[in-house]
């Protein structure tokens, strides 16, 4: 049985996951840390073990970017419990039990001038959290695999002074 179970989530969910990212106000350019590029709103595919960086710009608000984690999806602990130890083996390593965190990426920029900051929001477009408070929260997790720079950390591990953090 344990055989037959061996990479569940691999079976079920896949190794890569539909991203979908949208800016209030639309139209913004989204540049992630692999290189791929697109225009809000917009869907891209990427690895689900994979960590990232959204760098987010439009003309007439401030740059920001967010962190996207990749974080342990329930999927693993369904192999344990069933005796999948393989199977918990084989999706840890592709990812496939893994989740991207935020999914999907919604962000209300805010306007270049202005005491506002960027806010998370929800797939309802209601605040989660401002981005810079996301981004603290994920920050030294997501700097182990995308690197320090990328996630905002000096060398004494401090958040950077980049904008919008």
């Amino acid at each position: 049985m344990a055989v037959a179970l061996s990479g569940c989530a691999t079976v079920m969910n896949g190794t890569k996951v539909d991203y979908s990212s949208d800016t209030k106000p639309g139209g913004a350019t989204v540049t992630f840390t692999d290189g791929s590029q697109c225009t809000t709103p917009c869907t891209l595919e990427f690895k689900r073990k994979n960590d990232q960086r959204a760098d987010i710009t439009l003309p007439g608000y401030k740059p920001t970017y967010v962190l996207i984690q990749s974080k342990l999806g329930g999927g693993s602990f369904g192999n344990i419990l069933l005796g999948g130890g393989i199977g918990a083996v084989v999706d840890g390593t592709n990812g496939a039990s893994n989740r991207l965190y935020p999914r999907p990426l919604i962000v209300q920029l805010a306007p270049e001038g202005s005491d506002q900051e960027p806010m998370l929001l929800d797939k309802n477009g209601k605040v989660v959290m401002p981005v810079r408070q996301h981004n603290d929260s994920v920050r030294v997790d997501v700097a182990k695999s995308i690197g320090a720079d990328l996630a905002g950390l000096n060398r004494s591990g401090q958040v950077s002074g980049s904008p919008a953090q």
